[in-house]
């Protein structure tokens, strides 16, 4: 039987993980954790000082040759394990997540299943990681290409995917033989710790998995990114903090994976199947309450379906039940804090005041939690706010377009390059926009693109590097190159 919230609670470790052990902060400071449904407290952790941020990554440090030389298969059994647990405390962890990011059960169900996967994918890459071997051009000697662990990481993770952000980087991580400190989101820290307790249960050796949680993440940060034994940064947030971590870690020439920003455009040309296409509008905006780095952010409509579209989209929107996660039937839980619904609010706002007209919603909902109606805008100007910024809300807002030339340019009109959207039937345009759309992915007659088997990142101002796919295990390898003579 499923446990309680307050019963699931008392399950939660509220320590720091260093070297195998959980230990208070140093000082004893405390971290509260709230519901953003209720505003509620959930829970104290511990407050990490930059001192632990020292602590944790000296035992990763201590552990990195051990993991490194582990054999391939111990390191995917391990993950393998650790996908297994996951599973059967499904119902545990999907609560968790609504209850300290609020988003509706359902969807955290469905997080549990996706963050779970990069488990079992790099369970089975841990033993795949190949090299070659062969003579060279001049047939002087023999080219011998390896690759090795990189060395200690430091992984950041965001508040709004708390398991399937931590599973992304923490799964390839191990993969490869890297150990690890893990920083999640003041935010949403409890399913990180709750999932190092399921690594511990499994078999992780201590020092290889570190988590840290803290309200000072610049101070705490700061120290392990300068440490040289550094090897590895990653992170997953907004693009000015990416680029200021960018810019620590050039001084120790660290690997870095960027996943940043996104403004992503979602285009329906004129022989769109319009079912189709108000479908995937429903799941690429509203899916985690807008509040993902690969929501549709600019729908880019050809103008003889504009109205139909926006219709169809508007009855849907106004159908979606508001409320706290857990309560059966809704699909539109609180938004992260207050301040991000003053921001959504400032750009419907906006956009209403430069002349857009308001379909749907559009207002904050007075009461307990941070809640924001789902919103859809027509008729918007050039100059709109909500064409050029990240709304991580559920604000759908629609713009105009008669040739493909015009909907190309208008989708690439912007600094960001994570993923796009586009409905066609013709099979050549479609070819087309693969090449043409400047993003790093594309959804093409779909609004989910998300996949543990496939490389996920972006181009321009949304990062470096790729989570997931074959091509994820090789941001935690460095390539080493011999030349074995002939004589």
């Amino acid at each position: 039987m499923p446990l309680t919230e307050t019963e699931l609670l008392a399950t939660i470790p509220t320590s720091l993980y260093i070297g195998g052990q959980w230990m208070p902060a140093t000082g004893g400071g405390e971290l509260d954790v709230f519901d953003p449904a209720t505003g509620a407290k959930l829970l104290s952790i511990a407050d990490a000082t930059p001192d632990d941020g020292r602590a944790a990554l000296d035992a990763a440090v201590e552990a990195s040759a051990g993991w490194a030389a582990t054999a391939p298969r111990h390191r995917a059994e391990i993950l393998r394990s650790t996908f297994d647990l996951l599973q059967q405390r499904k119902d545990e962890v999907a609560l968790l997540m609504t209850l300290e990011m609020g988003k509706p059960l359902a969807e955290a169900y469905g997080e549990v299943a996706y963050g779970g996967e990069f488990l079992r994918w790099f369970s089975e890459e841990a033993v795949r990681i190949s090299g070659r071997y062969g003579m060279n051009p001049e047939a002087t000697g023999h080219t011998l290409v390896s690759h090795r662990p990189v060395g200690p990481c430091y992984l950041i993770t965001p508040w709004n995917f708390p398991l399937a952000m931590a599973t992304r980087k923490i799964a390839p991580a191990l993969a490869a033989g890297c150990t690890f400190v893990i920083k999640p989101a003041e935010l949403t820290p409890l399913t990180t710790l709750y999932l190092a307790s399921l690594f511990e249960e499994a078999g992780l050796p201590p020092g290889v998995m570190n988590v840290i949680t803290t309200s000072s993440s610049q101070q705490v940060s700061e120290p392990i990114i300068a440490d040289p034994r550094l090897r590895k940064l990653s992170f997953t947030g907004s693009t000015p903090v990416g680029q200021a971590l960018l810019r620590q870690a050039a001084a120790g020439v660290l690997k870095t994976s960027m996943e940043l920003g996104g403004n992503a455009p979602f285009i329906v040309f004129d022989d769109a199947n319009l079912d189709d296409a108000v479908e995937g509008a429903m799941q690429a905006k509203f899916r985690n309450i807008g509040q993902a780095c690969t929501a549709a952010n600019r729908f880019i409509v050809h103008e003889s379906l504009a109205d139909e579209f926006a219709r169809r989209v508007a009855e849907r929107v106004n159908r979606m039940p508001v409320g706290r996660g857990t309560e059966e039937g809704v699909s539109i839980g609180p938004l992260i804090t207050g301040a991000a619904v003053q921001s959504t609010a400032d750009l419907v706002a906006d956009a209403v005041a430069g002349g857009a007209t308001l379909l749907a919603g559009g207002h904050r909902i007075e009461g307990a939690g941070t809640f924001f109606e789902p919103t859809v805008l027509t008729g918007l100007a050039p100059t709109a706010r909500i064409l050029s910024e990240e709304i991580f809300g559920p604000v759908l807002g629609i713009v105009t377009f008669r040739t493909e030339d015009e909907a190309v340019a208008l989708a690439n009109a912007t600094e960001y390059g994570l993923v796009s959207y586009a409905f066609t039937t013709d099979l050549a345009r479609g070819i087309r926009l693969i090449d043409r759309l400047e993003t790093g992915m594309m959804g093409l007659n779909t609004g989910v693109v998300s996949n543990a088997s496939a490389p996920f990142g972006g181009v321009k101002s949304s990062g470096l590097g790729r989570e997931g796919g074959v091509e994820g295990i090789h941001e935690y390898l460095e390539t080493k190159y011999t030349l074995i003579p002939n004589r």
